[in-house]
């Protein structure tokens, strides 16, 4: 009896709540640590890409370094050369990378433009030693959307938007310079941007000129939409010399300056 009572007394019941509760934590931290590695992996992806594109950083030695990327195409541009919110220009590159353009820039502090922008406020951002990425949006969408959105989410002196009728997928602008690729995995994207974002060397007009939102001028979350349809007769050539009222920066007027616009040159 004794025996009976001693082995009775010294069996204890599993504690199944104490596993349960543990089990239950142990799952909890794993789904976060698999949600945190599953979302940021873009980032850490885009990172590792940055790395490997670090060699084409400008330097005094190598101010250009997009010379060295096959595809890159350039051209020369005279910058500061306005027109106003109600004009066209008739550019002589798709998308444009330089020329004339409306004296307000778009925001480009790493904005993703959903729709299409206004194309003479994309330009002025070139001049101010921004990247713009654009993209057909009928060849680029889902994950590879995702991916490209990456390379210009939040970061600086970067802007993206879709483009329609882009004759290729993708296709980079910085002012003077364009690279029309295929793939979202390409790595002259990342080196591109390495090159020519902010390049201090001389590759673009204003050297230090401001990227941010220009309040009343421009509303980032409501751009100037793009406009399709082909220039007409009244849109002005890529030797405009300028309207005479837009020549301020961020919608100012220029000092003494009349009323209405310069005519167009014929």
């Amino acid at each position: 009896m004794k025996a009976a009572r001693g082995s009775v007394v010294s069996k204890k019941g599993t504690p199944w709540g104490t596993i349960i509760a543990v089990v239950a934590i142990v799952a909890l931290a794993a789904s976060v640590i698999i949600y945190y590695m599953v979302q940021s992996a873009p980032k850490r992806e885009q990172a590792d890409r940055e790395a490997a594109a670090a060699s084409f950083a400008p330097t005094a030695q190598d101010p250009d370094p997009s010379k060295r990327i096959p595809g890159v195409v350039t051209a020369t541009y005279t910058g500061s050369v306005h027109v106003l919110p109600t004009e066209r220009v008739n550019y002589d590159k798709t998308p444009p990378f330089g020329g004339p353009h409306d004296q307000t820039w778009a925001t480009c502090t790493g904005i993703v433009y959903p729709t299409a922008v206004r194309t003479e406020n994309m330009v002025h951002s070139l001049e101010h030693g921004a990247i713009w990425i654009a993209y057909n949006p009928q060849q680029v969408t889902g994950e590879a959307l995702n991916l490209l959105s990456v390379r210009a989410k939040d970061k600086p002196y970067t802007m993206m938007s879709p483009y329609p009728g882009l004759d290729k997928p993708i296709s980079l602008q910085s002012w003077g310079h364009q690279l029309k690729l295929d793939d979202v995995n390409d790595p002259r994207i990342d080196e591109f941007i390495a090159a020519l974002r902010t390049n201090p060397n001389g590759v673009y007009p204003e050297v230090g000129a401001s990227c941010d939102a220009v309040p009343g001028q421009f509303d980032p979350d409501n751009p100037p939409p793009f406009d399709p349809s082909k220039p007409g007769p009244d849109a002005k050539p890529m030797d405009y010399k300028g309207s005479t009222s837009a020549q301020g920066e961020n919608g100012a007027p220029a000092p003494s300056a009349p009323a209405s616009p310069t005519p167009t040159k014929k």
